[in-house]
């Protein structure tokens, strides 16, 4: 494998688990008062790690931030804990395929 691809590959992992923190924290602490703005936020994060996962060679990666999308797509009349239901699942499967991918490549994930 092609040691530069792989430290790009490293840095599109490590840059995922910042923003698939910032969505947990956008969940965690979604409310009425600030739920266009946080599921705006999620919204467009999920949207960057679809893309980027898929061009880095992680499909599940791009599946799962495409599921965070279609979540949030879904939240339309819904009350904030069904909408942090539906982002729950979606961001365990993420958090699991950034840190396997980051393991494959030998760097450490976030704990």
């Amino acid at each position: 494998m092609d040691q530069e691809f792989d430290d790009l590959k490293r840095e599109f992992l490590a840059e995922a688990q910042g923003k698939i923190l910032e969505v947990f924290a956008l969940a965690s602490g979604l409310s009425d008062a600030n739920r266009k703005a946080s599921l705006d936020r999620a919204g467009y994060l999920a949207h960057q790690l679809k893309g980027a996962g898929g061009s880095y060679g992680f499909q599940r990666i791009s599946a799962d931030a495409a599921s965070i999308e279609k979540a949030l797509e879904a939240s339309s009349g819904t009350s904030v804990a069904e909408v942090k239901q539906r982002l729950e699942g979606c961001i365990s499967s993420l958090t699991r395929e950034i840190s396997a991918g980051l393991k494959e490549l030998g760097a450490p994930a976030a704990s």
